[in-house]
């Protein structure tokens, strides 16, 4: 699923504005070769990405707010993620918002081992759903081992 993501990052086949029909990109994921369950999650995936993005915020996090982890989100991601979560968060590349944002559509990939390169991979994705600019150098960091993602372990 995450090849398909990062596939779907590097070609600019942007989901909802593609003049690709779901269908249609479906089938030009599958004449790249991905499988059609793999398709499917990604694909889905993606569209619970905008579905939630789009959701009403009730309390915005404060910039000056402590983020605490949960058991469960400590259990799912390591201090590693913490960590990358933390940089990308001083660097300003996340607001809270969408570190929450990002962190929840991590803990949705209930069959996955989330590791950072998996982590990279949601952030960029979630950062490219929202259209924002990316500087440059977050975008190598982002990059640099999310082609690695589908090689971590599943669960």
């Amino acid at each position: 699923m995450f090849d398909i993501l990062v596939y779907l990052f590097e070609n600019d086949l942007h989901p909802e504005h593609s003049l690709l029909t779901g269908d249609e990109l479906a089938g030009t994921l599958a004449d790249a070769g991905f499988d059609d369950e793999e398709i499917s999650e990604a694909l889905t995936w993606l569209s619970e990405l905008r579905e939630v993005a789009t959701q009403p915020v009730l309390r915005a996090p404060r910039a000056d707010s402590v983020r605490v982890f949960t058991a469960d989100e400590l259990g799912r991601l390591d201090v590693e993620c913490r960590g990358f979560l933390a940089f990308l968060e001083a660097s300003g590349a996340l607001d809270a918002a969408t570190r929450e944002l990002v962190i929840g559509r991590a803990l949705a990939l209930d069959g996955f081992r989330i590791d950072v390169h998996r982590l990279k991979v949601i952030v960029l994705m979630v950062l490219w759903q929202q259209e924002r600019p990316l500087d440059v150098l977050i975008l190598d960091e982002l990059l640099t081992g999310a082609e690695d993602a589908d090689d971590a372990l599943l669960h």
